[in-house]
């Protein structure tokens, strides 16, 4: 079920769908959006969110469970090209620990040895706006060179 006109109004995610808020986005296709996260645990973290309203997964319609995966899988692709990762970590806090009321994935690329571990998420800072654009730009090109399966 989305959420009332007036939580929307109130929600930051749909602030940056809208374009409203400022966001340095990877993806943007008619029912998602992929940018970068504002407080990472790891360079190039992003969270993918529908462009629709939806606070948690069990608002999410079924329509677009596999459309969420499925960016989320093509960005796990193009993490390695993009930035070297290794691999990465997908996740998804549903209400407990959700910082943002509107339905988010988050795709976090990897390398051994690289700290994390368990569900302690340090948070690190890009060093500029500059270096955060240049971050996007890189995924964004290899994601558009990857294909969907």
């Amino acid at each position: 079920m989305a959420a009332p006109e007036s939580r929307m109004a109130k929600c930051v995610f749909c602030e940056i769908v809208a374009g409203r808020l400022p966001s340095h986005r990877v993806l943007d296709d008619p029912e998602f959006l992929g940018f970068l996260d504002e407080r990472p645990v790891f360079k190039g973290h992003v969270l993918v969110v529908p462009r629709i309203h939806c606070d948690n997964l069990l608002d999410l319609p079924a329509s677009l469970h596999a459309g969420i995966l499925g960016r989320a899988q093509r960005l796990a692709r193009a993490l390695g090209p993009a930035l070297g990762a290794e691999g990465t970590f997908v996740a998804l806090n549903d209400r407990v620990s959700q910082s943002v009321p509107h339905l988010h994935l988050h795709v976090i690329p990897r390398r051994k040895k690289d700290g994390l571990r368990g569900f302690f998420w340090p948070r690190m800072k890009y060093e500029s706006d500059d270096e955060r654009a240049e971050i996007a730009a890189r995924i964004a090109v290899a994601y558009a060179e990857t294909s969907e399966n």
